[in-house]
Order: C-alpha cells, then structure tokens, then sequence
C-alpha cells in the first residue's frame, strides 16, 4: 500500500470508524483494542498537558473522571462552546482533534505505513460553521482533509458502488446525536442527491437522557436524593440508560442494577434497581421519535415525489436499531427498510471509498451530486433576507447578484451572512458579517456592488463583495468562529412554517417601507432635474404627494405607506407625461420632423419613474 492511500472517517457522535479501500473494496480499520468501532470520548485524566485517554479507556473513565471526560463534541461543533480543564479552554475542534489522532495511529499501525490524508463525513444538515470545526479537527490531528462529505451520501456510495441498477434511495440516518433523511437518484457511476432535511440535535443521546431522567425521578421518589447533583453517579445512570436502551433493541425488558449509587442518611449506602419494559420505554422514547417524522416528510416533498417513488430505504447510525424507528420508517415510506448494509460501518465505508475515487486507488468513474441543507442569503434594507442560493441546490455551486447603496455618499455596505428559510433577517441564523469599505461618494443606488456566494464541493461557504468601480474587495470564509444558535434546525424550519403568513406580511410591508423610501427619492430627482417642464398644477399636486409620502414614511402604518405609494405613484406618471410631451414640443421646433439618419423611432417608448425596488437591492448583470 502507498502512502497516498486517503482514508475514510466517520467521525461520530457516539462512535467512530475509520476504514479504507483495499485490493478494490472498502475495508473497516481495527482500532488498538481490536474493535471496529471506536467510542467518541476524550479523557484529559492527568490534567490538560497530561495523559489523554481516548475511546474505551475514556468512556471507563466517564464514571470516575467526570469533570475531565468529555462526549457527544459533535453536538458543539461549529459553535462557541468551551471545556474547562484546570484552566485552559477547550474548542470542540481540539477534543473532536483527540479522537481523529487515535484513529490515524490505529491506521498506521494497522496498515504499516503513515496515514496523512483523510476524507471525514458530516451529517448533510451541518451547517458551515459545523463543516468548517470538522475540517479543523482533521488539520489538528495531522490529516489533510481531502474532501468532506455528506454522511447520507456517503452510505449511499457504499451501498450503490457495485450496483448498476437506477434507483430512487432513501437513506435514514439516525446516530447518537443527530438525525439526516436524505433521498438520492442512483445510477451506474452518479450519486445524485435530490434532498435533504434533519436535525443537528435529534438521536440516540436525547432517547438516553429520558432514560436517565426516568431512573432519576424513580430514585428522587425512593430515597429523596437527585442524582443529577452527583457528576459521577449521573455518569453511571447516562451509561446505565445507554446499555438499557440497547438491551431493548433485542428483548423485552432490561433490568437496571447500580449498586453504591449514592449515601443516605446516616452514610447509608442506597442502590438503584430497576426494570424498563418494551412498552415503557417506547412511552419515554415517544417524544423523541416523534420528531423523525416531519423531516422525512418535507425532504420526500422537496423531492417532488411520493413515497412510492422511493424504491429502497437504507438505514444508517445505531438508534435505527430500535424496533419503534424501524416501525416509523416502515409507515412513512410504505416499505420495510433494508437489510444489506451495517448502519455502523457503512458511513465510514463511504467514505474510503470517495478516498480511493480522490486517491485513484479505486478504477471507478463516480460522481457525487450532493446539496446545500438550508437557504443562504444577506440581509437588505428594511431588515429582509434576500435569498441567495435556496435550500437544495445542488453543490459545488455559486450566485453572483448586484446591489447597491441605501443613502447618498454611502462609504461602506455591511454584508450580513444568513442561513435559514424565514423571510425576514431576524429570524434567520447569522454565519458571518463583513464591511466593504471605500466606496466612492455617489447618489443612492448608483454603486454597483457586487455581491458573491460559492460553495465548494465540502459544502463550505465563501462570500465576497466587490466594488465595481474601485475594485475593491472584501471577502469571508464561513469559520466555526460564528456560531449556530442551540435551538434545533428542524424547529426552526417549523417556525418558519408557523409563522409563514406573519412573516409574508412582515417581508411586504418591510417592502413597501422601501419601496416608498426609493420612489420619494427619485421623484424628487426627476422633478429638480425636470422643473422648467412640469406645469404648477402638476409640480403642485407631486409635490402634495412628496409631503403625504414623507409623512407616511414616518410612521408605522404599512396601510398608509401603500396608499401614499400608490399616490406618488399615480402622480409622477403625470410629471413623467408632462416631461415626454415638453421634450417631444422642444424637438419639433428644433427640426422640420424627419428622422436623422442612423436613429429610430422607438413606437411607445415614453419616460417614466425609475423601478421603485429596495434600494440596497440592484440589478443582476447580464
């Protein structure tokens, strides 16, 4: 094996795996303690500069170590989030870096050569803070990070890579800390994704603390001792609900036995046994599980299609194993799920092989067609998200669109970055803010600002602003540094919905504010530029609706603003009548009315009031 061969990591929440193509075919890489699977947690057990446990030892010492044992980093990726151990701050891309270099020993040692080049997946709702932490992490432990790729999408690659047949796929990816529905066209050699939806904070982890939370209320009732208050027998409860949750994938009732638990009265030791059945924990699950449903039903709409046109459903991430999951995806999709593909492994094994596609091991002419999960767009004036590439697009993908300046002699324009679907900017997740300063004094709207979005095939985002004029340019790359607001994608995306008609109205009469704002403007242009043309009586009756405008503008009334836009409008039709009829009487007395040579006569043309659109927002070239 060279050196360049490029593995393939499923950095996960609970577990990861790291596998790679060997003689044609993806192969799963054993860890040091011989198993396929590797636990995502890191212990810094002798301080910070210390020894650092990483996997099954680091998951021992969640019960004796707490305080410096840490899991489910993944949940915190791309966000402000810090671990305190013994003075210093730790990032997620630090902690989640620990686990990605216990993964490149394991390799080396199981392969015999160095390992320096990587292709790490993420879940496809990931939002570019998250992807770029990801990247991060890699370059930390040592990796070049050679692509990064679409967790969803990288199952369907393993599970499509010799088959030759066109189908329609769902993949359901439930894991221990989130949850992805992607839906794929599949064919000889293209791997298409059509959809996606989830949820960053939805999996195994929330069924576990419900668990958890289940024994601890039992244990309150019992003995009157919270056993939240206790880091260490909170440890043991969490991991007590994790083995019961799994026991319960495969019998009826899992029998819970924490002996030495706590002290009561008197240093009385107090031990907690427990029975949870099939029934009870589908009861405390419910709520959890309820929560799949609604993804998977707006990526088969966004999909356009009916979930007869699904042909196969692959599962993928250990919670699929719980029957009541495996009952949902058999009702929402009218079909029981395959069976062919194992939903720990079959990630990682994906990604190898984009690996062995990127590092030519692999003699395969494969395309990835992935998408962008949630809308992107910038904030314009009057506070609205103006879209800039929609949710879905296929990517590597870019829009370039014009926009312009608010007020006269605007120096600088802000760019404010947003990712979510509402119309207005508020409401909508911040990715980044940027100025581009030193534009030249100039009249509203007469700079031509150039504004780009690009996405690249790691789903990362590059934003840049360019003056035409100057040339000047400022630009961001979308870092984990901004970070993603807790609340979960998926009840954002239900706040969208819920508040679509309050939003429509919000959006309208934010652009009716602007609208007035750029037609009171430029009325007063035409008429100073105009005066000697226009009559009193209609310079009389502008400038009546110039006043009624400013005073409507003013106030807070979206009914006011429409009525003296409408007005306004009316009105300058009439000075625009009066200037087209002086000009055409100034052009007559000049000649005897021939046409000049080489000039036409344009039937119907006439001069009117310039577009009265949002005045940050300018028009596309081309």
């Amino acid at each position: 094996m060279s050196e360049g061969k490029i593995v393939g990591i499923d950095l996960g929440t609970t577990n990861s795996v790291i596998a790679v193509v060997s003689g044609g075919v993806p192969e799963i890489i054993h860890n040091s303690e011989g198993g396929r699977t590797t636990p995502s947690v890191v212990s810094y057990v002798a301080g910070a500069d210390g020894e650092v446990l990483v996997g099954e030892p680091a998951r021992r010492a969640m019960v004796t170590n707490p305080e410096k044992t840490f899991a489910h980093v993944k949940r915190e990726m791309g966000t402000d989030w810090r671990a305190h151990v013994e003075g210093r701050d730790l990032t997620p891309q630090e902690i989640a870096a620990r686990i990605l270099m216990k993964l490149k020993r394991d390799a080396e040692e199981y392969l015999g050569h160095p390992v320096s080049r990587a292709v790490i997946t993420v879940p496809a709702y990931f939002n570019d803070a998250q992807r770029t932490a990801t990247k991060e992490a890699g370059e930390i432990a040592g990796f070049s990070v050679e692509r990064i790729v679409n967790e969803p999408t990288a199952a369907a690659l393993s599970y499509g890579f010799e088959k030759s047949e066109e189908e329609t796929i769902a993949v359901f990816d439930f894991g221990g800390g989130t949850f992805d529905i992607t839906i794929l066209e599949v064919s000889e050699g293209l791997f298409e994704v059509v959809s996606t939806n989830g949820d960053t904070h939805l999996g195994g982890k929330d069924i576990d603390d419900l668990v958890a939370d289940w024994l601890n209320d039992s244990f309150v009732r019992d003995h009157n001792v919270d056993l939240r208050e206790d880091k260490a027998a909170w440890a043991r409860i969490l991991e007590a609900s994790e083995k019961a949750k799994m026991e319960l994938s495969t019998t009826n009732k899992a029998d819970i036995a924490l002996p030495y638990l706590a002290q009561g009265e008197d240093n009385k030791p107090l031990h907690l046994q427990k029975s949870l059945n099939k029934a009870q924990f589908e009861k405390i699950a419910d709520s959890v599980l309820d929560r799949l449903v609604v993804p998977c039903k707006e990526a088969i709409k966004d999909a356009n299609l009916d979930k007869k046109d699904i042909d196969k459903v692959i599962l993928v991430g250990g919670s699929t194993r719980i029957p009541r999951v495996r009952e949902i995806v058999e009702r929402l999709f009218g079909q029981a799920p395959q069976k062919t593909v194992n939903p720990d492994e079959v990630v990682a094994e994906g990604a190898a092989i984009q690996g062995g596609i990127l590092s030519n091991d692999l003699d395969r002419d494969i395309v990835l067609v992935d998408v962008t999960p949630l809308t992107l767009g910038i904030e314009t004036m009057g506070g609205i998200r103006t879209v800039m590439i929609k949710r879905n697009s296929s990517i590597p993908t870019e829009h370039t669109e014009m926009f312009s300046t608010a007020a006269n002699n605007q120096p600088q324009v802000d760019v404010h970055v947003l990712q979510g679907e509402r119309d207005m900017a508020v409401d909508n997740t911040t990715l980044g803010k940027f100025s581009l300063m030193g534009i030249p004094p100039a009249p509203r709207g007469m700079p031509q600002i150039e504004v780009s979005f690009k996405i690249d095939a790691n789903g990362i985002l590059n934003v840049s602003a360019a003056d035409k004029k100057t040339g000047k340019k400022q630009e961001i790359k979308i870092t984990a540094t901004t970070s993603l607001s807790k609340e979960e994608v998926e009840k954002k995306k239900a706040e969208a919905e819920a508040h679509a008609e309050e939003d429509k109205k919000r959006r309208e009469s934010a652009e009716t504010h602007n609208n007035l704002d750029s037609t009171i403007y430029q009325v007063e242009k035409v008429l100073s530029e105009n005066e000697e043309k226009v009559p009193e009586d209609a310079k009389s009756a502008v400038n009546d609706a110039l006043a009624k405008a400013k005073e409507a503008l003013e106030g807070d009334d979206p009914k006011e603003k429409k009525k003296a836009l409408e007005n306004l409008t009316e009105e300058s039709m009439k000075i625009g009548q009066a200037i087209y009829e002086a000009e055409a009487s100034e052009s007559a007395e000049a000649d005897d009315g021939s046409v000049p040579e080489g000039d036409e006569i344009i039937e119907g043309e006439d001069t009117e009031v310039p577009d009265p659109d949002p005045p940050v927002k300018g028009d596309e070239e081309g």
